[in-house]
């Protein structure tokens, strides 16, 4: 027996808005749009990730459980400025640490992304073989 993390899946107060933010920040692909469980729900690829989302308000004005989604690029300053011109903030800026660096932005209904890029290689040690994702490969 297997398992795998599939999805995050979100309530989003304005589903449409955020579907835009989604696919036009982050270059997300609608792969369903539809009702589920007696909700609209619509079902985005982005990269190799899944996000699902509820068109139902938020349940509360918190983050709950969640600090973040973690986003992993392989061009943090192309991706950043790209979604500067498109109006998103980065309060903090790009965070280097070496063979890691991260910015913060806030997507619809506050959720808080973090944008990230890492040389796995050049990590090195347990966590440069986490970030390989050779596992995954073909």
């Amino acid at each position: 027996m297997t398992a795998h993390l599939h999805h995050a899946h979100l309530f989003a107060a304005d589903i449409d808005a955020t579907i835009r933010w989604w696919t036009e920040m982050l270059g997300a692909e609608v792969a369903f749009d539809g009702p589920m469980g007696g909700a609209r729900n619509v079902f985005l690829r982005i990269g190799e990730g899944r996000l699902h989302l509820y068109d139902q308000p938020l349940r509360d004005a918190g983050r709950g459980a969640v600090h973040h989604l973690g986003v992993r690029t392989d061009d943090l300053r192309a991706l950043t400025a790209h979604m500067e011109r498109l109006g998103a903030d980065f309060p903090s800026g790009i965070r280097e640490f070496g063979s890691w660096r991260y910015a913060m932005v806030e997507a619809p209904d506050g959720v808080l992304l973090e944008l990230f890029e890492v040389d796995a290689e050049a990590l090195g040690g347990d966590a440069g073989a986490y970030f390989s994702d050779q596992k995954h490969r073909p």
